[in-house]
């Protein structure tokens, strides 16, 4: 499976709702709390100057947003990505 990481903050409703899907998915995920200066600095770096949480990336793909996620998912096009 490939390797997810979201970068996310504690009290986003669209982090809860990103984890949440990877989670009924079964897919293990890496968080990574923007709560940190440096690790915002790194997230919007690697997500071409995107400052919003969360931020998903599946492999080295950047996938963007929850809506964005959530839009794969609806479209069948998720699972290969994950896979």
């Amino acid at each position: 499976m490939t390797k997810v990481q979201i970068y996310t903050t504690n009290w986003c409703p669209y982090c809860n709702a990103a984890k949440e899907l990877l989670s009924d998915k079964g897919v293990p995920y890496e968080e990574i709390d923007v709560t940190n200066p440096v690790q915002r600095d790194a997230m919007v770096q690697r997500a071409n100057g995107r400052r919003t949480v969360p931020q998903i990336f599946i492999g080295e793909t950047h996938v963007g947003g929850y809506d964005d996620m959530a839009a794969l998912e609806r479209r069948g096009q998720l699972d290969p990505l994950l896979a």
